[in-house]
């Protein structure tokens, strides 16, 4: 079912490494100047007013020639989107259609005559540095298209004033001219057409000739014939009539079932897709969820986001974008801010590679920036592919394979009916001769034979088993998004059952990410976060209050320039929002070093370039301009035994003079490194240069930026700290619980050895096993890592293809791997796993996009709710497979015995009867054993191998059991009945009693049954948990106040009768008699079951696979003369219509090859059959 929403449903992932941000949040784009009194502080992140203008760009090509190219032909509509074009009242500039012509595909042409990115943004009546103002309803004034694109500089344009009414909503005018940032709700199946569709059974259409003719029949013995006096009035009709109410009655509840499941997915799709982006409004960054963001908005990105809308980049530092979702092209392709290529355009100078268009549905890559939003919704290039491919949600591999098992259960459903229908219908024509009922008789008993015949077929089609598997994954999805897991792909449900292998993240994951800096070490001071930490050791405050103000300004610089956070309120509360790191950072800036606001801090200093996170090399950079105008300044913070390396000097932490970084200093500063991490605190090393120019002489330079490789050496070191991030409470005990279930748990993590140990120790995983490092781990063979890695409990310092590889492995020696991943960089283990988990609240964009659930609260715990439930939607599939399959073989077995022995050829459970029955089986059963809850002790048990069957020894066990005791009781009280309760063979009132308490007995035991199949194992508690489950105990009451209604008033219509307290104990007590009879059961070995069978069963086999084989060979060449016949029918009518083939339009058309694949029976080798067909009509036939 498509979503609404505009998020890509899926995702082609660059398994290259490449650069990464360790956060989701987007870099700080500090709002500049606004016509009102917002502030006009310029913003260090965004690209220089005075940069240089044609600068060497991406080699990607958007158009050529673009100034000799007529606007109006650059913005003509396309046929049929000429209502994209037209907006009444329109107080902006552009139509929705016009602006579409910028990404559709890119047109520079089209930018051109929009007067590029000022022009746009004048036409919107935006601002490229404040957005749009948080008190815009009505906009007040209106532009016209020639004001908008003017190629003069007026300082002020003089605009008509527009009047808003008082109290109007937000951005009124802009939603009515643009639209919002959602797709239109697909469109719901009505109930009448699922009705329909349940209805258009085969089977059920068969029922339903057999119903109507018996209903004609019974009319006309009741209306059309004349009945001798004192005879009781003929009730014929009334069979029909009871037929066709349970064929409308088992169509109403599969549709209704339907119904209410096509609305679950469409609410869990709504959910699914709900996240929410950075704009600016008003010159201050928000978040807002993405489907409010409008036309004109001013957004934010940073590497890892999924652009919701199409844009216009305004300006920022090396931004890429993956567009491979719209374009197919998996490049990164470099954007060009708009005013740059605006003046490019204009000066006539080279256009190769100018892309200025940020397309909705790609991801960033690298680089930060702002773009303004030019499409929203159903007028996006996104929203356009979205609307022309809505699909809906594909079954998942296990509703494929009960499927299949329904097919085969059918099969042998529909050979027991036909091998009945066959004997019936001998033993008719044989007594013809010396039957001397009358016509309508005798055309009323074959009709019964079919009717019975039929219907064994629909109680042996077990229809609800694709219901069951669906109830239990619509189930168990919207109760696991209460639990905080957001199931986007619902095969994960299902597969998560059977993880054997966890490999989580630390951060966020298995600890809180509330980070806080508790220690560090500058020069030859330190502080600790309390003395009874470190005795003798400065609290942060005196260490702070000791420092001199110069080098407190050097850390505050480094912290707050070289950063990806920024100032926003969470929760109502003014807080830093970003990376978990480097917040906390930020706040010892804040609360110990002076620093008074971010937004200021950044504003007083000139940002030369931004180097994002690289995940290979653990650290960020930033390159400012020092303030003297002396030089300029590379700060570099990130792992701390990483950059140590790179350092040559040491920074003196009361002058800032630099000397030598000795042997001792490096012994000294790895030991404080290796004590943090013993205690469990993430180390970060904050490091910098200066150059006398930049760029400097020896580094690399790429599209007019340094790259970063090139100058992280001789470094100078300012300081270590150490940031603490707690486990999360109820982490231990889960792992504990994970590992109890057959699960191993390891951690996978960028920390370093000796913190990930202290973790890992902590949070239970580390045991006696193996650590590694990311760069010793990727080196091995596989051979080596399949040695190593059943041992491997920790890989510390590993980059995200460290990950990737490890889960490959995993999954090649067989386990079933689950993965958490919150980067950009984790999409590749994420899909390669076989359930990626991204999470919630610190995952990027693509992570989520490449996941299967989202942990909303980016908890461990909840990977184990999400594994619970996963084993309940298999546990529930499997208990209603063994209940559906021991009725399936009792119902029919015992209509079969019964038909043929009785000499009227009356089955003891008639047509109707057997129609509850399959009621019962299939949709109340279905909702009853889907809906159980797991309980902790479903943890208790080792996980299925992917190997395992669907239907175990165990669950073969039961269904024989039951089977064999239901039959038992049924067949004696059918043929001994009358024997052992003294009842008169000939007389009718007690032979209707008789029968009314077999199938009462028998449908008593089915419900007795339904308890037994809530547990699949060999335990004898089969009421565990049953309080927990409204669904099970309402479901039976109804069904058990339904069969007391039946047997009380439903005589005439189920051709039975009311029947006493003594019949009804005996029904009950003889039906109670299978719980204890299910303790036997299971006190069986399963060994000693499993010898039986092999030697009972293979005979069967053998016999299925011969029906199976003459059926399909059958059926083939059935297949092969309907087609015979079509073709030969569609070749007389061709031959009809002449004058069709002398139309001279059509006489051009080469002839339409029709490639079927054909059947292996008639086509050895699967030699494909070719059919040369001149009716292109026909051909697509």
């Amino acid at each position: 079912m498509a979503s609404n929403s505009l998020a890509p449903p899926s995702l082609a992932v660059d398994t290259r490494t490449r650069p990464r941000s360790d956060t989701n949040e987007t870099r700080v784009m500090t709002p500049g100047s606004f016509v009102s009194n917002i502030s006009n502080i310029s913003n260090p992140f965004l690209t220089p007013a005075n940069s240089n203008p044609f600068l060497t760009p991406a080699q990607s090509d958007c158009g050529s020639s673009v100034r000799s190219v007529d606007p109006d032909a650059a913005l003509h509509p396309d046929p049929g989107t000429e209502a994209d074009f037209e907006v009444e009242n329109n107080p902006f500039a552009f139509s929705p259609g016009q602006l579409g012509k910028l990404q559709n595909p890119k047109s520079l042409p089209a930018f051109w005559a929009l007067g590029g990115l000022a022009g746009i943004t004048r036409g919107l009546q935006s601002d490229i540095n404040a957005g749009l103002s948080v008190d815009e309803t009505s906009v007040r004034s209106s532009i016209t298209f020639e004001q908008a694109v003017r190629r003069t500089s007026d300082k002020f344009l003089d605009l008509p004033e527009r009047t808003s009414k008082p109290g109007s909503d937000s951005f009124l005018d802009r939603i009515r001219v643009f639209g919002r940032n959602v797709l239109p709700a697909k469109k719901a199946t009505p109930i009448w057409k699922l009705m329909w569709n349940a209805y258009n059974d085969k089977v059920i259409i068969l029922l339903t000739v057999a119903a109507v003719v018996s209903l004609a029949l019974g009319l006309y013995e009741t209306f059309g014939t004349v009945t001798e006096p004192g005879d009781p009035p003929s009730v014929d009709w009334v069979e029909g009539v009871a037929i066709i109410i349970a064929i409308l009655i088992v169509t109403l509840v599969g549709s209704l079932n339907d119904w209410q499941k096509e609305r679950a997915f469409v609410r869990l799709n709504a959910k699914k897709e709900d996240r929410e982006i950075k704009v600016v409004r008003s010159g201050k960054s928000f978040m807002i969820n993405v489907h409010d963001i409008l036309v004109g908005d001013v957004l934010h990105l940073e590497p890892g986001d999924l652009v919701p809308v199409d844009g216009i980049f305004i300006s920022g530092h090396d931004m890429k974008c993956d567009e491979s979702s719209a374009t197919g092209e998996s490049d990164a392709i470099k954007k060009t801010p708009g005013d740059q290529v605006m003046a490019t355009l204009e000066s006539g100078a080279n256009q190769k590679g100018l892309d200025p268009f940020i397309i909705s549905g790609s991801k960033v890559l690298e680089g930060v920036g702002t773009f303004l939003c030019t499409s929203v919704g159903v007028h996006s290039s996104f929203g356009k592919i979205m609307m022309s491919v809505r699909t809906d949600i594909e079954a998942t591999p296990l509703q494929k394979k009960l499927e299949r098992l329904a097919v085969a259960i059918a099969k042998l459903g529909g050979a027991a009916a036909g091998l009945l229908f066959f004997v019936l219908l001998f033993r008719f024509l044989a007594g013809l001769s010396t039957d001397t009922r009358t016509s309508s008789e005798k055309a009323s008993a074959f009709l019964d034979i079919l009717i019975v015949a039929v219907t064994i077929i629909v109680v042996a089609v077990p229809e609800g088993l694709p219901l069951a598997v669906t109830l239990a994954l619509a189930f168990a999805t919207t109760r696991l998004l209460k639990e905080n897991n957001l199931v986007r792909v619902l095969r994960a449900c299902e597969t998560m059952g059977n993880a054997t292998a966890i490999c989580s993240d630390k951060t966020g994951t298995l600890t809180t990410n509330k980070m806080t800096v508790v220690a560090g070490t500058f020069g030859q001071s330190s502080f600790a976060k309390s003395e009874s930490e470190k005795p003798g050791c400065q609290t942060i405050s005196q260490w702070a209050a000791n420092l001199p103000q110069k080098t407190k300004d050097a850390i505050v610089q480094s912290v707050a320039i070289n950063s990806t956070a920024f100032e926003g309120e969470d929760a109502g509360q003014f807080t830093f929002i970003g990376s978990k790191t480097e917040t906390a950072l930020l706040q010892l800036a804040r609360d110990h070093l002076g620093m008074q606001s971010l937004a200021e801090a950044r504003a007083n200093e000139e940002v030369i370039q931004m180097m994002p996170f690289d995940s290979a090399k653990k650290c960020m950079g930033a390159v400012i301009r020092l303030r003297d105008g002396s030089g300029y300044r590379l700060l570099v913070k990130g792992a701390s035994e990483i950059l140590l390396n790179y350092c040559t000097l040491k920074a003196d932490a009361d002058s800032l003079a630099t000397d030598a970084l000795t042997v001792d200093d490096r012994i000294r500063l790895s030991s404080s490194i290796d004590s943090y991490a013993k205690g469990s605190l993430r180390t970060i090393g904050i490091t910098f240069k200066d150059f006398a120019q930049w760029p400097p002489a020896n580094a690399e330079v790429e599209d007019g930026h340094v790259k970063f490789e090139s100058v992280l050496e001789d470094l100078v070191w300012l300081g270590l700290v150490g940031i603490q991030d707690p486990v999360r409470p109820g982490v231990p005990e889960a792992v504990r619980k994970a590992q109890k279930a057959g699960v191993v748990v390891r951690m996978v993590t960028g920390d370093n050895a000796v913190t990930a140990q202290a973790i890992a120790t902590e949070c239970g995983i580390y045991t006696d096993g193996l650590i590694m490092e990311g760069p010793d781990f990727r080196r091995l063979s596989e051979e080596e890592m399949n040695v190593k890695i059943p041992k491997l409990q920790v890989l510390a310092r590993s980059s995200p293809e460290d990950k990737r590889i490890l889960v490959a492995r995993l999954k090649a020696l067989g386990e079933t791997v689950a993965v958490t991943g919150d980067g950009t960089n984790d999409a590749p283990a994420l899909k390669t796993a076989d359930v990626g988990f991204s999470m919630g609240i610190c995952g990027t964009e693509v992570a989520k996009e490449a996941s299967e659930i989202v942990l909303m609260d980016d908890n461990f715990t909840s990977i184990l709710t999400a594994l619970k439930w996963g084993r309940a939607v298999n546990d529930s599939v499997q208990k209603f497979l063994q209940f559906q399959i021991t009725v399936n073989i009792t119902a029919v077995l015992l209509a079969f015995i019964s038909a043929v022995a009785d000499p009227d050829s009356h089955s003891v459970l008639t047509a109707v009867q057997l129609l509850w029955v399959n009621l019962i089986m299939d949709t109340f059963a279905a909702l009853a054993l889907a809906t159980d809850p797991p309980t902790e002790r479903i943890l208790d048990r080792l996980p299925q191998p992917k190997s395992a069957p669907i239907i175990t020894t165990n669950m073969w066990k039961m269904i024989t059991g039951q089977a064999i005791f239901q039959l038992a009781v049924t067949l004696v009280l059918y043929f001994a009945g009358s024997s052992i309760l003294g009842y008169d063979p000939n007389n009718e009132t007690q032979q209707t009693e008789l029968n009314t308490m077999v199938f009462n007995t028998f449908v008593w035991m089915q419900i007795f049954n339904e308890f037994n199949n809530r547990r699949l194992d060999n335990k004898f508690n089969i009421f565990e948990g049953v309080h927990r489950n409204k669904f099970f105990i309402l479901i039976n009451c109804i069904m058990i106040g339904a069969q007391i209604a039946i047997i009380f008033v439903g005589g005439t219509a189920f051709e039975i009768t009311a029947i006493d307290g003594t019949q009804w104990a005996i029904c009950v007590i003889a039906a109670a008699v299978s719980l204890p009879w299910a303790v036997v059961v299971r006190l069986f070995p399963d060994a000693w079951f499993a010898a039986i069978a092999k030697t009972v069963g293979a005979p069967v086999i053998i016999v299925y696979k011969y029906l199976a084989n003459l059926c399909s060979k059958v059926g083939a060449v059935f297949s092969r003369i309907w087609k015979r016949t079509k073709k030969s029918s569609s070749e007389e009518n061709s031959e009809e219509k002449p004058e069709e083939y002398n139309d001279p339009q059509r006489g051009e058309t080469a002839p339409e090859i029709v490639v079927s694949g054909g059947d292996d029976y008639f086509y050895p080798n699967n030699a494909p059959e070719i059919q040369i067909i001149e009716d292109l009509e026909q051909g697509r036939r």
